[in-house]
């Protein structure tokens, strides 16, 4: 009978796999994909790093280190991902939730402060998590979430249940705005695809496993952001607000086709590595 391994053992031997197959943080992954077989958390882990593991779990663990080792990105594993200190459930569906994101929803929330039932549209809402966020923490506001698959607004909706928000949310199929309402909204987010359909085969391994019509924008990543900053004004009310995620490099073209559509104001926030990452627009 061979002898039974600890949740050490088992963890070391898997961030030396994981390290050799280029994953960027093995240890942690080895240790969040360790903690999610075992239904625990990585405190717990720590406090039990001598526990012998049984066959069934050993056999779970290494089929997610196998995938893991192959790319395969470890909020797909585990079928969760934290977003504004909220637990959300993620698939292959939609896009995985970025840091970098959390600044709009900073900003959405500074603007919506002062409005008492602000309208919210999220355009391109994937997993929800713009919409609930707003939802969760501002519980006088009604949300429109529209995305172009049904895939990722079921996963929005589950994660409005989850979080106790799906009173406040409403959930649209549409490409951009041709299914919208015509209703006003104090404020309208989008993290829409943006990455040059040139650049998609140079992504990390892990970002190419991710759903590419959420990521393709086109020849220089701005066709749906031209859709966007011309048709959003016939939603917003008088001095409402556009919020759009960013490339890094891509602030001075959507700020002239801002300036070109006659928005009052346009200003770039940047993210915490220093780079552009979120425009604010408002409309008069």
């Amino acid at each position: 009978m061979s002898r039974l391994y600890t949740v050490q053992e088992l963890i070391t031997l898997s961030t030396t796999y994981l390290n050799d197959k280029g994953c960027q943080s093995p240890r942690l992954d080895a240790e969040v994909l360790m903690a999610h077989v075992l239904e625990s958390d990585r405190v717990h882990l720590y406090m039990n790093l001598d526990r012998p593991l049984e066959k069934g779990e050993v056999d779970a663990y290494r089929r997610l280190i196998g995938l893991r080792g192959r790319r395969v990105p470890v909020a797909y594993l585990t079928g969760r991902k934290e977003f504004y200190g909220l637990e959300f459930v993620v698939s292959d569906a939609v896009l995985i939730p970025r840091p970098e994101t959390e600044l709009l929803v900073d900003e959405a929330l500074n603007l919506l402060q002062s409005i008492q039932n602000p309208e919210v549209l999220d355009i391109g809402t994937g997993s929800g998590v713009i919409a609930v966020t707003l939802a969760f923490h501002i519980k006088q506001a009604s949300v429109l979430a529209v995305d172009i698959s049904e895939a990722a607004l079921e996963i929005a909706r589950t994660n409005a249940d989850r979080l106790k928000v799906a009173d406040q949310l409403s959930f649209l199929h549409s490409d951009l705005f041709k299914e919208v309402p015509d209703q006003k909204f104090d404020l309208i987010c989008a993290n829409l695809p943006y990455i040059p359909s040139h650049d998609l085969e140079n992504l990390d391994q892990e970002v190419q496993q991710e759903p590419k019509q959420a990521l393709d924008g086109g020849r220089d990543g701005l066709d749906y952001y031209r859709v966007l900053i011309e048709h959003a004004p016939d939603y917003l009310a008088d001095e409402g607000h556009v919020l759009m995620e960013i490339g890094y490099d891509q602030k001075q073209m959507v700020l002239d086709l801002a300036a070109k559509r006659g928005y009052s104001s346009c200003s770039v926030k940047q993210d915490y590595a220093g780079k552009d990452r979120v425009v604010i627009l408002r409309w008069q």
